[in-house]
């Protein structure tokens, strides 16, 4: 590997993990200063990807941030407008009901099999 790709690759790994950082801060501020509880913070991102994604606003944040924009809840929502963008062209108006669902499907998978995976291994309970 040549200097150049190792710099690159740090640059890029730098900079996803900056983003998600923002991501994670404005998160916990949200939790510390308002009384919003977690479960409407995450919804609250998932939408707020949707509404960035319409106005043109989160595709070149994706571009710049990589994983650090896709991975968190508003990548999910970014997703979401992207698929039922596409399957709105491409199938009409029934396409904005199963865009989101085709376009979203292997995360949504991949989410519920580790949580049986986590849940079978550590064996969780009420408290």
């Amino acid at each position: 590997m040549k200097r150049s790709d190792f710099t690159d690759i740090l640059i890029r790994l730098l900079t996803a993990f900056a983003v998600g950082g923002v991501f994670c801060l404005i998160g916990q501020v949200l939790i510390d200063y308002t009384k919003l509880t977690p479960a409407r913070i995450l919804t609250s991102y998932v939408v707020a990807g949707v509404l960035l994604s319409a106005v043109g606003a989160y595709a070149p944040l994706v571009r710049f941030a990589g994983a650090g924009a896709t991975v968190p809840l508003a990548g999910f929502g970014h997703a979401l407008f992207e698929g039922v963008k596409d399957a709105v062209d491409e199938n009409g108006l029934i396409g904005a009901l199963s865009g989101g669902l085709s376009a979203t499907s292997a995360g949504i998978a991949a989410a519920i099999c580790a949580g049986i995976t986590m849940a079978l291994i550590f064996k969780p309970g009420d408290k």
